[in-house]
């Protein structure tokens, strides 16, 4: 990593101090564990850092959608801990080696992966529901009837 600036020939045939040319081999996140092979986190539990869940609330339920491409059924989790903690979790297994053959490229996640999410007092989370469409986990967690104030009305007298 140079941090002193480079000097380069310009079209007249001088030399030109580049103050930005240090920028082109500087990387500030060199060190932070999500961005290097070397990191923290090894492939394996890349997949955790990874699972997206989308989270949307309409008036009749709690929503989350999750991506997990790949993954059967019998290989994801749908859990109720504590009562109100939403727990969705499972595993991608690695794919077998074979000595013969010759990897170029490995940017599939495997491993464990696991989120969790504290639900709103108005989930209702005896009626929990969940299912899986082409790679697509639906969980749908119905919601209380907001009741509303009962107003009753007062004759005045006088």
């Amino acid at each position: 990593m140079a941090m002193v600036p480079s000097f380069f020939n310009n079209r007249r045939g001088g030399i030109v101090l580049d103050p930005f040319s240090a920028f082109d081999t500087w990387n500030p996140l060199k060190d932070f564990p999500f961005t290097s092979s070397n990191s923290l986190i090894s492939r394996e539990n890349s997949a955790f850092v990874n699972t997206r869940i989308d989270w949307k609330e309409t008036p009749e339920a709690h929503v989350f959608k999750a991506d997990l491409p790949g993954l059967k059924k019998e290989e994801v989790k749908v859990e109720i801990e504590d009562g109100r903690v939403l727990q969705i979790s499972g595993e991608r297994s690695v794919e077998k080696e074979d000595k013969n053959d010759t990897w170029h490229r490995v940017e599939r996640s495997s491993g464990k992966f696991s989120r969790r999410f504290r639900l709103p007092e108005n989930a209702k989370m005896d009626q929990v529901k969940a299912s899986m469409e082409n790679g697509v986990l639906t969980v749908t967690v119905p919601k209380e009837e907001v009741k509303k104030p009962e107003v009753k009305a007062i004759e005045i007298f006088g």
